[in-house]
């Protein structure tokens, strides 16, 4: 096992232990990998650990040539042992989720990614690429002093903001890398402003009814006004370096159901100064809306997708009253705008690389001509959500390394990347 990164395993007291008796596996959709060395990556600064409840870690023997689950503690056999996952940081995409063997009766895993994590040469690896060079989110770049500072200050002042409330709260409350970087007066800065949805997506962080899971934020409760908008918009567009304001937020519902109000607020923050980008994140569903906001000055969207093929797209969002072609169409609206069209491309190894899923989302990108590709991890229980799309698992997977490079290969002027970019 000279240079193969070791198993970890997690003991009954929830202390990680590697066990060497056995290289770490990845998994993907189900089928179990040997990670390749120029797959690994030092597991980013502030990624977290996770341990799985119900699940025994599986890892390749080398001597047999197989995959095996370790189904106790090597150094206490008596006892029971649990699989560990990473959760790796913002900027950072998957190659493979952490390879386990689920117990009857587990409960389904929390709303995270799942990343394979391995112990290698005195440190923790995983299977990863950073597919972002911005350090906006960062760990090292976040001052918790400054922002408690700030966000204290800011709202002893506008106590009557209650969408700086908000975010106030979703800084110090919940830890959001957004608000953390409102209130460090720099880069992207969110604006929730929606309490409905148009979807009932399977994999929702804001609401979750009847799943038994926790949704990991609470939503917003109201509509803020243009002025409360803007009171947060106005003076970050002005003076932040690389400013970006986004509608569109995990705390929220679908923005574009108030567009009205994105509207105004639009109108409001270009009569006040052309600094900065206005960005919008969505479902798609509404590409009236869409054009609507792009003439008031809108400048770039992020639609959210987990596939490129409408049938699983809509197994996943659950629409009500909208289509996959709807989300494609708010993209093609926003080019003829003459704006800047992303998308934020949910990943699972394993169904995202598959055959049928690349040749989807080559014809998405030569449609409506993509200026970028956000390749985020899905956050989900991957066993659940496989269960839920029912793909054909024997369609032939082509790696998730592979994939983005077919993408680069075949769309050289389309970007990949984990945020939305500043275009001025």
């Amino acid at each position: 096992m000279k240079n193969r990164p070791a198993l970890l395993y997690a003991d009954v007291n929830g202390n990680i232990f590697d066990w060497p008796g056995l290289e770490m596996a990845g998994a993907s959709s189900g089928e179990w990998k040997r990670p390749g060395s120029d797959e690994l990556i030092a597991l980013p600064e502030g990624s977290e650990l996770f341990l799985l409840p119900d699940r025994l870690p599986i890892g390749f023997n080398p001597a047999t040539r197989g995959f095996e689950p370790l189904a106790s503690d090597p150094y206490d056999p008596a006892k029971p042992v649990r699989a560990v996952a990473a959760f790796i940081s913002p900027a950072y995409t998957q190659l493979y989720s952490t390879a386990y063997r689920t117990n009857a009766r587990a409960p389904l895993l929390p709303l995270f990614a799942y990343t394979a994590v391995g112990w290698l040469n005195g440190g923790f690896v995983v299977p990863a690429v950073r597919i972002d060079s911005d350090q906006r989110q960062d760990f090292r770049n976040f001052d918790p002093k400054l922002i408690e500072r700030n966000a204290a200050r800011r709202m002893q002042a506008e106590r009557e903001n209650r969408l700086l409330q908000h975010l106030g709260r979703c800084a110090l409350t919940y830890g959001c890398p957004a608000a953390r970087n409102l209130f460090m007066n720099r880069w992207e800065a969110p604006l929730p402003t929606s309490p409905e949805c148009n979807a009932r997506c399977i994999g929702c962080i804001s609401r979750q009814d009847g799943t038994g899971l926790c949704a990991t934020q609470d939503r917003i409760t109201f509509v803020p006004a243009p002025e409360e908008i803007c009171a947060v918009a106005i003076p970050h567009l002005q003076k932040a370096p690389g400013a970006v304001v986004s509608f569109g937020q995990g705390c929220e519902g679908e923005p574009l159901l108030e567009a009205k109000t994105l509207e105004a607020s639009i109108r409001a923050m270009r009569n006040a100064t052309s600094r900065g980008t206005i960005n919008l994140n969505t479902n798609g569903s509404l590409p009236e809306a869409v054009d609507m906001l792009c003439r008031a000055g809108l400048q770039s969207i992020r639609v959210s997708i987990n596939s490129a093929r409408p049938q699983y797209h809509e197994k996943y969002f659950r629409p009500r009253g909208f289509s996959f072609d709807d989300a494609r169409r708010s993209l093609c609206v926003v080019k003829a705008n003459g704006g800047f069209a992303s998308i934020n491309y949910f990943v699972l190894p394993g169904f995202t690389d598959q055959e049928g899923e690349w040749n989807a989302l080559r014809k998405l990108i030569s449609e409506t001509r993509l200026d970028l590709i956000q390749m985020r991890n899905l956050n989900i229980d991957p066993e659940w959500y496989l269960d839920r799309l029912k793909p054909d698992q024997s369609e032939k997977k082509i790696g998730i390394q592979r994939l983005i490079a077919r993408i680069r290969d075949e769309f050289p002027d389309v970007k990949l990347g984990y945020f939305n970019p500043p275009l001025d």
